[in-house]
């Protein structure tokens, strides 16, 4: 049993294609397909791309939300950024219009719907962390701070797709010793509590379309935990952004 996991298609419709051709290529059969996050993006193909995504039949995906469609949201006044600071600090005033453009509002209301992440069997599939969308893990974020992301989900093996990057962090069987301490309290600290942690892991899982012509995904075998992290060449399309209002708007 092998699972395909992605992230970060963008809107790059010929990327995704790209990835669907070579996971259909693969040796061993590929039997779920899970999309975690940024789906869409400033990009004229999104709407195509989410349509093309709804009427997948074969190895249909499994989809969660991203910082994309967060950003797409705050657009619609749907989240606590509706004049979307955080999209234009990032990516500048013009990508506002873009991703505006690219969505209509029938397709907003259909990404409403996705999850914000999901279990299967001891892996937990998200964009970010529990934390949030925007919670980008590395193999440079702290040690501890990857220690308290799985802690907070209970899952042995935390899939992410935030910073776009193809990575495998594992964190070895260990202790952790733990106290309270009350600030301004006379009394002496708590007793320590001690937790036994089993190994566990926080595996970035590349991205589809962020790079023009490139698209990494990751291939994962929950039977024997095996991680392997796949690259594709494709040709990249002309369009990379939106140039015209998306349907359903006024």
């Amino acid at each position: 049993m092998v699972w395909a996991i992605l992230s970060g298609i963008e809107g790059n419709l010929a990327a995704y294609k790209a990835v669907l051709k070579d996971i259909q290529q693969q040796r061993v059969s590929v039997e779920e397909l899970f999309i975690l996050g940024d789906l869409i993006g400033p990009r004229v193909e999104s709407e195509a791309l989410v349509q093309f995504v709804r009427q997948q039949r074969s190895l249909p995906p499994q989809i969660c939300l991203g910082w994309w469609e967060e950003q797409l949201f705050n657009l619609h006044a749907l989240r606590l950024d509706p004049d979307a600071e955080a999209l234009k600090d990032k990516h500048g005033a013009e990508a506002v219009e873009q991703l505006w453009n690219a969505v209509s509002r029938d397709t907003t209301n259909w990404l409403r719907g996705l999850d914000f992440g999901f279990f299967e069997l001891d892996c937990l599939f998200i964009h970010g962390s529990t934390l949030g969308c925007d919670d980008e893990l590395t193999p440079n974020t702290n040690p501890l701070t990857l220690l308290d992301r799985l802690l907070r989900t209970d899952a042995n093996s935390l899939f992410c797709g935030r910073s776009g990057l193809a990575f495998q962090c594992q964190l070895s069987e260990a202790q952790v010793t733990s106290t309270v301490e009350t600030l301004g309290a006379v009394q002496s600290p708590g007793t320590p509590q001690q937790q036994s942690l089993k190994p566990r892991q926080i595996i970035g899982v590349g991205n589809v379309g962020r790079l023009a012509g490139h698209a990494s995904y990751t291939l994962y075998n929950p039977n024997t935990g095996s991680v392997r992290f796949q690259q594709v060449s494709y040709r990249e399309s002309r369009s990379p952004v939106s140039a015209l209002r998306g349907k359903g708007f006024a």
